[in-house]
């Protein structure tokens, strides 16, 4: 039988990168997101190349629509919580907050909910793999990012105690962190639209990671063994020794 997977925030960035890499390793993916277009047009393009793949419309939040998505699935083998993301870059005494409930209510309460959700489909399975996707930002704090920082630590924190919790169970908890990611959203939505902050994120940063870089370490971790837990995988560009320390080159060096 096919064991399947639900990848939530599938409709870009890493968590479409890892349905792609999880469908092609042979799991029938359940893409997630509250953008009907976006994971529609990728379930029809996994199926497509021979995949199985079907798209289910949710906001994480949403806790009674979480249960309801839930009751209707069939089984769950992989649960990746990829939803998430980041608002602001304002220091702590300018920070709104109804930007810190909004990070927090998707990072942390999303996971939350689609855990508790889907832990006795997980469960039932003889061999469940929750995977939380943190950052680096759920490790080390830093200026500007204090809401998002408090978020990641509690998305951090979850995984550490579920993994406790569960110890003994035939389920598996797997954090990845990653550190400067560049995608198409993530700064950009975080910037609030402005596409010139965006871009200089990552001005003179040589090969920042990709999306499929970090769906690479994402599935390598959930295709071990079931009886080998990847607890923390922290994955970061060879730019980037931590936040605070990161290579930048002038575009004469380029």
């Amino acid at each position: 039988m096919t064991a399947t997977a639900v990848v939530t925030g599938a409709s870009s960035g890493i968590g479409a990168a890892t349905a792609r890499g999880l469908a092609a390793r042979g799991y029938d993916v359940v893409l997630v997101a509250r953008r009907a277009d976006r994971i529609e047009a990728l379930a029809e393009e996994l199926a497509k190349e021979g995949h199985g793949a079907r798209a289910h419309v949710l906001d994480v939040t949403d806790r009674a629509a979480v249960d309801a998505f839930a009751e209707s699935l069939p089984a769950c083998d992989v649960l990746v919580n990829n939803a998430g993301g980041a608002i602001g870059t304002e220091s702590v005494a300018a920070g709104d907050p109804a930007d810190w409930r909004a990070m927090y209510e998707v990072n942390v309460i999303g996971v939350l909910n689609m855990t508790q959700a889907l832990l006795p489909k997980l469960t039932a399975g003889g061999d469940g793999t929750v995977l939380v996707v943190s950052s680096v930002a759920g490790h080390v704090v830093y200026e500007g990012g204090g809401g998002y920082v408090a978020a990641k630590h509690g998305a951090h924190t979850l995984a550490a105690t579920l993994r406790l919790e569960l110890c003994g169970e035939p389920v598996r908890v797997l954090e990845v962190a990653p550190g400067m990611v560049r995608t198409e959203e993530f700064s950009l939505n975080r910037l609030r639209g402005d596409a010139g902050a965006a871009e200089a994120v990552y001005a003179g940063v040589p090969d920042p990671l990709t999306a499929e870089d970090v769906a690479d370490t994402i599935v390598w971790a959930v295709t071990r063994p079931p009886h080998v837990n990847i607890d923390l995988l922290v994955v970061r560009p060879r730019a980037q020794a931590a936040q605070h320390k990161v290579h930048r080159v002038t575009p004469e060096e380029e």
